[in-house]
């Protein structure tokens, strides 16, 4: 009788964990997830995931275990990205008016507004003006808001860039004066006044083993390539740059799918990530969408100009966690990931994203370990069976028989 129970509860043990492992067996790596006290946990991904998970998180799971259990934990994947909201404010423009200073055009709103940004369009398509802003309540008095701020456009076979974009710190007035000292009387076709706000995402420096710089000469370029320490996510670029004079030239940045080698070493395949213009009228940072990458391309482009002088550059990505809910606080849970084939789930909280509590207690995961529970069954060719090659063999040896002895009959 006692022998017979065991039988029974091996059996049972037997099918509990086949259908755990049914359920996690496709999924190469796994790291446990330890602080589970609660409902709802946020985690934050660490970066050694990045090289062995899908590059669009599609193969990301939890599973949690407790005793013949096994379930799902349903996640949000949130990217803590800058967040910009830009509201125009209402403005009409009053006058235009010049003297001996400069050309003057007043603009005002029906209630005092706090703006931090003008807009500014012209006919002419190539200037250098400097300009000076000022802010009123009531269209008497002046003070000053931005002094001899300079704006650029440039228009040739070689260059198309613009720098119209008036930026000052917040400033509440019911009027304001733009004076444009130019030698020749600037056609303002419009100016957007706008309120921009934009709340802070979080950030992480990306740290990278080496750059290099080239200089080519027939191309006229200048390029830089940055190897990183492991995939990571990025969307933020510094470019530090010195010059003894103004410059605008347009660059891009690139970053590496694949590599491959050749008899000149190990070239890179790559795509864009971002397409623009470096100039010293602003700032030498750019954002772009989050990427998962672990080599950069920058290429600068010279035309006849003297190649600048780079000496550094800063990176930074946004962060990646993880929302999940944890119905069973007692089970032992573990992220699961590294399933080429995986689909991205499709979990009903993301329906009800506004019930999920602002202030979430962090979990923890762990390092990398491989799944036990992997295995992947390959499929190999018919023809590597060597039994399937004997029976081939057997069955082409008695047809040619068969033939030769009906030829001999014949």
């Amino acid at each position: 009788m006692m022998l017979k129970l065991k039988i029974k509860l091996f059996f049972l043990l037997f099918v509990y964990v086949a259908i755990a492992n049914a359920q996690t067996n496709t999924y190469k790596f796994k790291r446990e997830i330890t602080g589970i006290n609660t409902i709802w946990h946020s985690m934050k991904l660490p970066d050694e995931l990045y090289k062995n998970a899908n590059a669009g998180f599609e193969d990301l799971r939890i599973f949690g275990v407790n005793g013949k259990d096994t379930t799902e934990v349903p996640y949000l994947l949130k990217q803590r990205a800058d967040k910009i909201n830009t509201q125009g404010i209402s403005f009409k423009q009053l006058n235009q008016s010049a003297n001996p200073n400069g050309y003057f055009y007043t603009f005002q709103s029906p209630e005092v507004s706090s703006i931090n940004q003008i807009d500014l369009s012209f006919k002419q398509t190539n200037f250098d003006w400097r300009v000076t802003l000022e802010g009123s309540n009531d269209n008497k008095e002046w003070y000053s808001v931005l002094k001899n701020y300079r704006i650029l456009s440039i228009k040739n076979n070689n260059t198309d860039y613009q720098f119209t974009k008036l930026s000052f710190p917040d400033s509440k007035y019911q009027y304001f004066r733009i004076a444009v000292k130019s030698d020749i009387q600037p056609e303002l076709l419009e100016a957007k006044i706008a309120k921009t706000d934009t709340i802070k995402g979080t950030y992480q420096i990306v740290a990278y083993k080496s750059y290099h710089l080239f200089n080519d000469s027939e191309t006229k370029e200048s390029i830089i390539t940055v190897d990183l320490k492991n995939p990571v996510p990025l969307s933020y670029l510094k470019l530090n740059v010195q010059s003894d004079f103004d410059f605008y030239r347009s660059f891009k940045i690139e970053y590496a799918t694949d590599s491959f080698k050749t008899e000149k070493g190990i070239q890179y395949n790559y795509a864009q990530l971002f397409d623009g213009t470096i100039s010293s009228l602003e700032k030498l940072e750019f954002n772009f969408p989050n990427t998962i990458a672990s080599r950069l391309k920058i290429i600068i482009h010279n035309n006849d100009n003297k190649p600048l002088r780079l000496t550094g550059l800063v990176l930074k990505g946004n962060l990646y966690e993880l929302v999940a809910r944890f119905d069973n606080v007692g089970a032992n849970y573990a992220l699961y990931y590294g399933n080429e084939k995986a689909t991205s789930p499709s979990y009903e909280i993301e329906k009800f994203e506004s019930k999920i509590p602002l202030n979430l207690t962090s979990a923890s995961i762990g390092s990398e370990q491989k799944n036990p529970a992997y295995s992947v069954k390959i499929e190999k060719p018919l023809f590597e069976n060597k039994a399937w090659l004997w029976i081939l063999m057997a069955i082409i040896i008695a047809l040619l028989g068969w033939f030769s002895f009906k030829m001999l009959k014949n």
